[in-house]
């Protein structure tokens, strides 16, 4: 990969019981940021956890917060969650009409705007705002649940926005989320993202850090 690899662990997959040990497993192993799935149970299935949640864990690391907002209406979550501590703010496409507005409201906030998509959206909807994103978050598999094969036809799409970063001149992030795994690390390899968010596998790894080091 061109650029530094950042892992991103996923808490999703922690332990809900021993949050705090989950946030010391992702310390001790030398990843880079702690990746928070807010679910709704409207946009996806599941229902996870508020920004109560984020306040409570960022005491525990200096780690970035890239909190991912898998919710309906997260215009009205915003302000909640940048207080709470996040660093990056991540909306999706699907679930935003007036994108360029709450991308422009993240940044005011004080939080790195970021934008996902689905594994059936394709990125030529994302043309218009990304002037104005710090990340982009590929879903590589169809987003709600952890443990779920990836779809390598969605690593297409971190090859298209890695070509249009260099024809465009900019500087945002390319993170996949979704299958990451020893299994799949050759063809993620391949396509080169900057961020890859690892729930399960990372924390099924016997030793974190080693795993850490081997997708680095």
């Amino acid at each position: 990969m061109n650029r530094e690899t950042l892992i991103a662990p996923s808490i999703l997959s922690a332990d809900f019981s021993r949050m705090g040990e989950g946030i010391r497993d992702i310390n001790e192993s030398g990843a880079d940021w702690v990746h928070i799935d807010i679910m709704d149970g409207r946009f996806v299935p599941p229902i996870t956890f508020g920004h109560q949640m984020v306040s409570a864990l960022r005491p525990l690391t200096d780690r970035v917060f890239d909190v991912h907002l898998m919710v309906e209406n997260p215009d009205s979550q915003l302000d909640a969650f940048a207080g709470a501590g996040a660093d990056y703010l991540t909306v999706h496409q699907e679930t935003v009409v007036h994108l360029h507005r709450t991308l422009d409201r993240i940044r005011e906030l004080g939080c790195r705007p970021g934008v996902s998509i689905v594994p059936s959206t394709p990125v030529s909807l994302l043309r218009e705002v990304l002037p104005l994103v710090d990340l982009v978050l590929i879903m590589t598999v169809n987003p709600g649940f952890g443990g779920q094969k990836m779809i390598p036809a969605c690593l297409d799409k971190v090859r298209e926005l890695r070509r249009l970063r260099e024809e465009k001149g900019m500087e945002w992030l390319v993170s996949i989320d979704g299958g990451v795994n020893q299994g799949t690390l050759g063809m993620v390899r391949e396509a080169a993202p900057d961020v890859l968010v690892a729930g399960s596998a990372f924390f099924s790894a016997p030793d974190r850090a080693e795993f850490v080091r081997n997708f680095k």
